[in-house]
């Protein structure tokens, strides 16, 4: 899958245009890499292609801690990153570019190889969001 395939996915399931996913794309990586040990970082980014692996490496640092939150202060990140207007809204960009994401790496049940890897990093309830990504109704 490439990267326009992908923001066309997580438009259809958000129900919004490709310009739009990428930057709800961008969010939610953002969030989630800074949640990952920086050697799963480099892993996830090598299964990536260009352009999802330039979002998901942008900002970065290497001297970074992983941050230790939960789903509701995930998703409120992501809320304020993209100005969306509720955590309902946000939730389901979440929820969208997981999908995606557990899709692009192979994982059909999101806990399969390198999707497994990120999962076990994850807190109990941000495991369950991780999990529940699939309700996200598709158009």
């Amino acid at each position: 899958m490439d990267g326009v395939t992908f923001f066309r996915q997580v438009g259809r399931r958000v129900r919004c245009d490709e310009r739009r996913a990428e930057a709800l794309t961008f969010a939610v990586f953002q969030e989630l890499r800074d949640r990952l040990t920086p050697k799963e970082v480099a892993d996830v980014a090598a299964q990536l292609p260009m352009r999802l692996k330039s979002l998901w490496l942008e900002q970065d640092r290497p001297d970074r801690r992983v941050k230790r939150t939960h789903a509701n202060e995930f998703i409120g990140a992501v809320r304020m990153r993209t100005a969306l207007p509720d955590d309902v809204e946000a939730g389901r960009a979440v929820k969208a570019v997981f999908a995606e994401l557990q899709a692009l790496l192979g994982s059909p049940h999101g806990t399969e190889g390198e999707a497994w890897d990120i999962f076990s990093q994850l807190p109990k309830d941000l495991k369950q969001l991780w999990l529940r990504c699939r309700e996200t109704e598709e158009v």
